[in-house]
């Protein structure tokens, strides 16, 4: 079985959040691009990543003013990070043992991708067809 790297699944260039924006702010930026994960940067440099669950479970803080608050109040400091070469069977593992709605995709210290609980989803469907058309073939060249 060939090695599924994670690099064709995760979705490339992903928007990003500075830590010195406010959360409506990144909920506007979530909400405008469709995505509910943001990798957070900080002078160019990835230091967390916050998603729309993050967000919401601050709000429910008594006195949080999500239009004053920073993302670096919600986000996590310690993101889910994989290589591109990274095995998209050993992610995907790794994403649902630790219950990680998120792997930030980094190479040579850039940030190149993100991979999603939907693009796993997608990839799910993608290795299906293709398994399935691979036994049609099969079928057909008997």
């Amino acid at each position: 079985m060939p090695r599924h790297e994670i690099r064709r699944f995760m979705t490339p260039t992903p928007h990003t959040i500075s830590t010195r924006q406010t959360l409506a702010e990144a909920h506007q930026t979530m909400r405008e691009r469709g995505v509910r994960h943001l990798p957070v940067v900080l002078d160019g440099k990835l230091v967390g990543v916050v998603s729309q669950r993050d967000l919401y479970l601050l709000e429910t803080l008594r006195g949080v003013d999500v239009g004053r608050e920073m993302v670096e109040e919600a986000m996590s400091d310690e993101p889910f990070v994989v290589a591109p070469d990274a095995s998209l069977a050993e992610v995907a593992e790794a994403m649902a043992n630790s219950k990680h709605g998120s792997a930030i995709v980094v190479e040579s210290a850039t940030l190149v991708g993100i991979f999603t609980s939907t693009d796993a989803l997608r990839a799910l469907v993608a290795l299906l067809r293709d398994d399935r058309a691979g036994r049609e073939g099969d079928k057909i060249n008997r």
